[in-house]
C-alpha cells in the first residue's frame, strides 16, 4: 500500500468546489428511475444515459472529482468504442466502483440488514484496479424504528465496512466508507442524532482495529435530519449544525474529506444544507457531496430515453453540479438556483 498515492487520490476526490457524481445505481434502482420517465431499462439505454453525462465537459472537468460505477458500466464502452472509463478520465475526473452486493436481512434481526459482498471481495478488487478503478465504495444500511437499530445490527455493518476498507487500501484502492442511516420513518432529528453518532463511533473505532489509514479513505455519511415522516421537520441551519456536532464528536481530522449522501432530500434541499456547513466552517475536513439521484433526477427527467434531449439533460445535469460545487465552497445562494435554472 502506498499511502502517499492514496491520500493524493482521495483528497482530490474531496476538492473544494468539486464533488462525487454516485452513478452506480443497480440493476433494480435504475429500472425504478427509468420507469418514471418512461424509458426501457436495456443495457444500450442505461450506457447512453450514463455517457451523456460523463461527456458533459464542463460539469465534468469543473465540479465532478469522480465517479461511482456499476459492475456493468466499468465494462462499457460508448457508443465511439471509448472505454467509459477512459471517458471519465479524459475528462479530469476519477474512476470509482460500487463493490458491496446489496444489503440482505440480518438473521435474527427483524427490520435490520446487512451488507453483503466479502467474499471473494480480494480477488474482484483486483479486477476492478484492472479495469480503471482508483476508489471504491461500500454502503451499509442503519434504519432507525421501534426498538431498531440493534448494537448486533451496528456492530456487523461497521465491522464489514472495516474490513472492506482495509481490503481496498492493500489493493491500493480508496475505500469510500458509507454508514447510512436512513430518513425513512417519522422519528424526530434528536434521534437520528443519537443513532448517527453511535453509527461512527462504532465505524471508526472498526477502522483502527483492521489498521485502515484514515488519510486514505473518504467518509460518505448522512446528514443529520428527521424522518421523513417525522411531523416536526428542521431547518436548514439545525440540520447543519447537528450534523457538525456529530462530525467533530467522532470523525478523526486525518480524514481527508466528508461527501456527504443525499438519501432521499430533494435537489435543493440537499444544496442548501452542504452550503449552510460550510458556510459555518471551522472543520479540519473538506466537505462536499457524493450525490446520485441529488444530481440526476433533473437531467433524467429532460433526457426522456431521447437522442434529441441529450443537450438539455446534460445542461440540466452541469446546473446541479454547478449548485454543488458552489455549496463545496459556501457561496452557493436560492437567488443563484433560480437564475441558472
Amino acid at each position: 500500500m502506498n499511502l502517499v498515492e492514496l491520500n493524493k487520490i482521495a483528497t482530490a476526490m474531496v476538492a473544494p468546489g468539486k464533488g462525487i457524481l454516485a452513478a452506480d445505481e443497480s440493476g433494480g434502482t435504475i429500472k425504478k428511475r427509468f420507469d418514471a420517465i418512461g424509458v426501457d431499462s436495456t443495457e444500450n439505454n442505461r450506457r447512453d444515459y450514463r455517457e451523456l453525462l460523463f461527456r458533459s465537459a464542463k460539469a465534468m472537468s469543473e465540479r465532478i472529482s469522480g465517479v461511482i460505477l456499476f459492475d456493468e458500466t466499468i465494462r462499457q464502452k460508448g457508443a465511439d468504442g471509448t472505454p467509459l472509463v477512459r471517458v471519465i478520465e479524459q475528462a479530469g475526473s476519477i474512476p470509482g466502483i460500487k463493490v458491496d452486493k446489496g444489503a440482505k436481512p440480518l438473521a435474527f434481526s427483524p427490520g435490520e440488514t446487512i451488507t453483503e459482498g466479502l467474499d471473494g471481495l480480494r480477488e474482484r478488487l483486483i479486477e476492478y484496479r484492472d479495469l480503471g478503478a482508483r476508489f471504491c465504495k461500500w454502503r451499509a444500511v442503519i434504519d432507525i424504528g421501534p426498538g431498531i437499530p440493534s448494537y448486533n445490527c451496528i456492530s456487523a455493518n461497521a465491522h464489514a465496512l472495516a474490513r472492506y476498507a482495509a481490503l481496498c487500501q492493500e489493493q491500493s484502492l480508496v475505500p469510500i466508507v458509507e454508514p447510512e442511516v436512513l430518513m425513512d420513518g417519522d422519528h424526530d432529528i434528536a434521534r437520528c442524532e443519537e443513532v448517527t453518532e453511535f453509527v461512527l463511533k462504532t465505524v471508526f473505532q472498526e477502522l483502527y482495529y483492521a489498521k485502515v489509514q484514515l488519510e486514505g479513505m473518504v467518509l460518505k455519511p448522512n446528514m443529520v435530519v428527521p424522518g421523513k415522516k417525522c411531523a416536526k421537520q428542521a431547518s436548514d441551519m439545525e440540520i447543519a449544525e447537528k450534523t457538525l456536532r456529530v462530525l467533530k464528536a467522532c470523525v478523526p481530522a486525518s480524514v481527508p474529506g466528508i461527501a456527504f449522501l443525499s438519501g432521499g432530500q430533494s435537489d435543493v434541499e440537499a444544496t442548501a444544507r452542504l452550503d449552510v456547513m460550510n458556510k459555518i466552517g471551522g472543520v479540519p475536513w473538506n466537505l462536499t457531496f457524493s450525490y446520485g439521484r441529488a444530481l440526476q433526477a433533473a437531467p433524467q427527467k429532460a433526457w426522456s430515453g431521447k437522442t434529441e434531449n441529450r443537450e438539455k439533460a446534460q445542461t440540466a445535469f452541469a446546473h446541479r453540479a454547478e449548485m454543488n460545487g458552489l455549496a463545496t465552497l459556501g457561496k452557493w445562494t436560492r437567488e443563484l438556483e433560480k437564475k441558472a435554472a
